[in-house]
Order: C-alpha cells, then sequence, then structure tokens
C-alpha cells in the first residue's frame, strides 16, 4: 500500500462511500481505484488528485497533504547510484534488499533519522543543455 493509496482508502471509508460509488464519480474504474488504494498503482494524475479533492471537499492543508502523498507514492523505485560514496550505494543496495522485513517500529525511527539529517552536500539541480542560436546560413536572408 502506498501512502496515497491509504489515505484514499481512509478518506472513502470515514465517509461511507462505496469504491464503486466514487469510481462512478470520478470517471475511472473501480479497478483503476482499488489498485491506487492497494498500492498496485503509482500516483494518479494532478488533474485526478484535484477531482478527488473536490469530491470530498477537501481544501487548503488537506488537499495540500493529499498532494504530498501523491508524491511519495511510486510503488516502483529506481535510484541511480552513480556519483554517490561506495557507502551510500551501499546503503541503498542493503536497504532496497531489506525493506520488506523491517519492522514498522524500525521504518518510523529510519524516517526520524532522516529527518533529522543535515544534508552532506546541496540537492544536486539538474543540468541542463543551454541552448544557442543557429547561425544563419551564408547566402541566405534572415
Amino acid at each position: 500500500m502506498t501512502p496515497f493509496g491509504e489515505k484514499l482508502r481512509e478518506l472513502r471509508r470515514a465517509r461511507g462511500v462505496l469504491l464503486k460509488d466514487m469510481a462512478a464519480a470520478l470517471q475511472v474504474s473501480s479497478a483503476y481505484l482499488s489498485a491506487l488504494e492497494h498500492g498496485r498503482r503509482g500516483a494518479p494524475s494532478a488533474g485526478l488528485i484535484h477531482q478527488i479533492c473536490q469530491f470530498f471537499g477537501l481544501i487548503w492543508d488537506d488537499a495540500d497533504e493529499l498532494v504530498a502523498l501523491a508524491k511519495q507514492s511510486r510503488p516502483r523505485l529506481k535510484l541511480n547510484s552513480a556519483g554517490l560514496t561506495a557507502a551510500q550505494t551501499a546503503l541503498a543496495n542493503r536497504l532496497a534488499k531489506e525493506l520488506r522485513n523491517l519492522d514498522p517500529e524500525t521504518v518510523t525511527a529510519m524516517q526520524a533519522l532522516l529527518d533529522t539529517a543535515r544534508p552532506a552536500m546541496p540537492p544536486a539541480r539538474p543540468v541542463r543543455a543551454e541552448r544557442r542560436a543557429k547561425p544563419a546560413r551564408a547566402g541566405r536572408a534572415p
């Protein structure tokens, strides 16, 4: 289950809404909505998140929370460790291997540690290639 799916199910059940009724209102299949709740599908589009917020009447902080949870809800992750230290790469590989076996208290403790950890370096920014103007060809008018 993903954080988004867990929250979605909690909202739906707290309001006594059936999965099929919500799916019909959002114009998606109940299978898709079920897959979102169970974490078999990744985060929905921004448009669907907006529709869900409208469906439940979520505004301000509640809507922002749902958007944030969607960003944390990718069930299939890829991690590129190129450029990281050997220790960071080893940690990433160990976490990928052992995450499924960690108890909830350990996961919570690890999240708290990451929340308080000081970054070793500022987050890397993606490098963008600068666009250059194409030179005018000789003999042609611009």
